[in-house]
């Protein structure tokens, strides 16, 4: 609207300017009886204003997109899929910062060129978990531990990890030890989190030396690993003794996680899962889902992720689903299709019930091959 606007405007101007012109042509023609004299001719300046326009003219009409009449038919009856709506709640668009207006404007509310707010970051997860990623920019220094030591260890399974080096206003616990004491099953107690992926207790298990031996026997190299909801970064860590370099996704659900796999010298990546995995297309040879990945998450945001990570791995990578559960009904009805739409080959598929469980879940563990070309 706004172009076909200017493009109006400037031929009203040229026309203006022609008739202006040829007025200027008759009121200095002088007639007479005989053969009319020879125009003056026309002064430099009118004549460059005149090309500046008929190029303007010329440039703009270029530009204009050629109206196709069979997409504005389509256009005016088509509606927009349900499932682009959905996706554009799901994926990291920023317009969806425009629905949680108070999370923004407490986000948005500081001082430029100063330290941000002391909850900026507790704000920026909970837009973040409803799509508002990335995130608007802000001119704001984060806040940094006071006295942070210099001394980092090069072992992921170090005894400790330094509290200094955390920022804990924001948390209930105030050091790692008390995360470890308070919540000893979350990762934090590295002395326990160096047997995990490492032995073999029943069919749900795939320890690690299993996994390596499985890609040797196939002749698939491990290198570069993908570990969405990987907790403080333990798969990774262990991955790293083997050479392989894998990065972990995790969000600071109540404790400082991505803090715990920075100071263990793993990279954490701040997304949620439903979030584009920020890695290029077909280039990591392993994507373990982990705990995180379960039936908690809605069907569609599911398969979303699942054909991200075929987006990433690369054609003879694996999908490992670690311990994903769900109600045995839905497992055999929802999820199992879901992943077989992916057309992968399965290495392992192993199902458990879940111990305590009153609602009938289930366990299931799945290593997938994705074909080497599709």
């Amino acid at each position: 609207m706004g172009f076909t606007m200017s493009l109006n405007l400037l031929l009203l101007v040229a026309m203006v300017a022609t008739n202006i012109l040829s007025l200027y042509h008759l009121s200095s023609t002088i007639q007479t009886s005989g053969k009319p004299p020879a125009p003056p001719p026309v002064p430099d300046r009118l004549l460059h204003q005149l090309n500046t326009i008929r190029a303007t003219i010329n440039r703009l009409t270029r530009l204009q997109p050629t109206p196709n009449p069979a997409t504005k038919a389509a256009t005016g009856t088509a509606t927009i899929p349900s499932d682009l709506l959905l996706y554009s709640l799901l994926s990291p668009i920023a317009t969806s910062c425009h629905y949680h207006p108070d999370l923004l404007h407490r986000y948005m509310n500081y001082t430029p060129f100063s330290l941000c707010p002391q909850d900026s970051d507790g704000v920026a997860e909970s837009l973040i978990l409803r799509g508002c990623h990335p995130l608007p920019r802000r001119r704001c220094f984060s806040k940094t531990p006071p006295k942070p030591t210099s001394s980092l260890s090069h072992d992921p399974f170090s005894p400790s990890l330094p509290d200094q080096n955390v920022v804990w206003d924001k948390y209930t616990c105030k050091s790692f030890n008390c995360l470890v004491r308070s919540y000893p099953n979350l990762g934090f107690d590295l002395s326990a989190e160096a047997t995990r992926l490492m032995s073999y207790r029943d069919d749900l298990d795939l320890p690690i030396p299993q996994l390596l031996q499985i890609a040797k026997a196939a002749n698939s190299v491990l290198r570069l690993g993908l570990d969405i909801g990987g907790g403080t970064g333990t798969f990774a860590a262990r991955m790293k003794l083997y050479n392989v370099t894998v990065v972990t996704t995790t969000m600071n659900l109540g404790a400082p996680y991505n803090e715990a796999v920075a100071l263990r010298g793993l990279v954490p990546l701040h997304v949620p899962l439903q979030q584009r995995f920020p890695v290029f297309d077909g280039v990591v040879d392993l994507v373990r889902c982990g705990h995180a990945v379960n039936r908690w998450i809605p069907l569609t945001a599911m398969e979303f992720m699942l054909y991200d990570v075929d987006r990433v791995l690369r054609g003879g990578g694996y999908l490992w689903l670690d311990h994903f559960f769900s109600k045995r009904v839905d497992l055999d009805k929802l999820y199992a299709p879901l992943i077989g739409k992916l057309g992968y080959k399965k290495v392992k598929w192993a199902t458990g019930f879940k111990a305590n469980s009153k609602n009938g879940d289930v366990y299931l563990t799945a290593l997938l091959q994705k074909p080497v070309s599709k």
